[in-house]
């Protein structure tokens, strides 16, 4: 797609590039991959802060960096390429965005700096024990008393809560109308007490994701975001954004520049991998839908660029991401083959074989969960039918 950039896009393209090789050096990249993981993603953040790149998504006048679409789509392309981490979503991509638009003005001037420079680590409160993909039958109460409100419930697959200084919650303050009516959307302060975070150790030994308690729990009314008991609108404007980043354009197509230069050293039958016809099919079909998925999401980025919130064209990126990352990591793991097995945390991958086996399998399993969280495929595929029918 460089065809259609223009000489300043070349110019901002070789700026991206010429920090990301001064700036993320192999001792910020073994960091990220080591158990100092919170400091040195902050440390990164911060990084980013100086350079005035934290917030593209951002409003110029919050912070934002003013750049236009195709700029966004050549930050995140670069920064994918360079095998640098995204941002943590939860406060810069997420909560921000809906303090930006309903929040009021004393939110905005305490949270949004603070974000910014990565002061507060956020988390996300909406999943719980018996509210998932239908979300609006979430049970966590919030009952008013004078100037509070008190919190009872639990929610669950939190990322990153054993982090968080705050979390953004969805929480029930009537029930006399439709499910969707009577939710709160509410900022709390995860040192408030009455909070226990009860951690979930995934199948590969991994934690990040946890369960969220409530006993009691008393946040002031301020905290509310919107209006009380409007608060699925908000919910509704949080997820499209969540929505547009798990999709991973840019890091499907570094997953399939890496495919292509493990594919060209892997023999089958004599010949490379990648001569294979039957490997080739494969390879081309993700390309051909790489591609449209890419235009998709300079589409949306370009409605942002405007002021806008991106709306169902969220839920197709969204499909469309999930099911490319999957397919990616399903044919980096075949090429793996046998040394896609797990070996233990002290021991290099190269030792055994291929030097990229380990993150292949770590990818292939945490990725199953990517068509299931920020809304299922299947709940996606619903949002986008009752907006063609003229339903939503």
């Amino acid at each position: 797609m460089d065809t259609a950039y223009s000489a300043e896009d070349l110019a901002f393209r070789d700026e991206v590039r010429g920090f990301f090789e001064k700036a993320f050096t192999p001792e910020v990249l073994k960091r990220l991959r080591s158990s100092d993981y919170k400091e040195a993603i902050e440390d990164w953040q911060k990084k980013l802060y100086e350079q005035g790149w934290i917030a593209p998504n951002w409003p110029a006048e919050h912070g934002g960096t003013g750049w236009t679409a195709t700029q966004k789509y050549i930050y995140e392309t670069e920064r994918s390429l360079a095998g640098i981490p995204s941002v943590v979503p939860f406060g810069l991509v997420m909560v921000a965005n809906v303090i930006i638009a309903y929040g009021t003005d004393e939110q905005k001037s305490y949270f949004l700096p603070r974000i910014l420079k990565s002061e507060d680590w956020w988390c996300q409160g909406y999943s719980e024990p018996g509210s998932g993909s239908d979300l609006a039958s979430l049970k966590t109460k919030a009952e008013r008393d004078g100037d509070d409100f008190i919190i009872n419930g639990a929610k669950i697959w939190t990322t990153y809560a054993q982090y968080a200084d705050w979390i953004f919650c969805l929480v029930r303050t009537d029930n006399s109308g439709k499910k969707q009516e009577g939710i709160t959307f509410i900022l709390v302060d995860m040192k408030t007490e009455g909070i226990k975070v009860n951690p979930i150790i995934s199948i590969d030994n991994h934690h990040s994701l946890n369960e969220v308690e409530f006993n009691n729990v008393r946040v002031p009314a301020k905290n509310v975001v919107g209006e009380v008991g409007k608060g699925w609108t908000v919910a509704k404007a949080l997820l499209a954004h969540e929505r547009t980043g798990i999709a991973g354009v840019a890091d499907v197509k570094r997953a399939v520049r890496v495919i292509k230069e493990v594919a060209a050293k892997e023999e089958n039958g004599g010949q490379r991998l990648l001569d294979d016809p039957g490997f080739q099919q494969r390879l081309a079909d993700i390309e051909v839908e790489l591609m449209a998925l890419e235009f998709t999401e300079l589409r949306t980025l370009a409605t942002q660029a405007a002021g806008g919130f991106p709306g169902p064209e969220s839920s197709l990126l969204k499909i469309k991401g999930t099911e490319l990352q999957q397919a990616t990591q399903e044919l980096l793991m075949e090429i793996a083959a046998y040394y896609q097995g797990v070996l233990p945390t002290d021991l290099d991958s190269n030792a055994l074989g291929h030097e990229f086996a380990t993150d292949a399998r770590r990818s292939y399993m945490y990725g199953r969960a990517a068509t299931i969280y920020g809304g299922s495929n299947e709940v996606q595929k619903n949002i986008i039918a009752k907006y063609v029918l003229g339903l939503e």
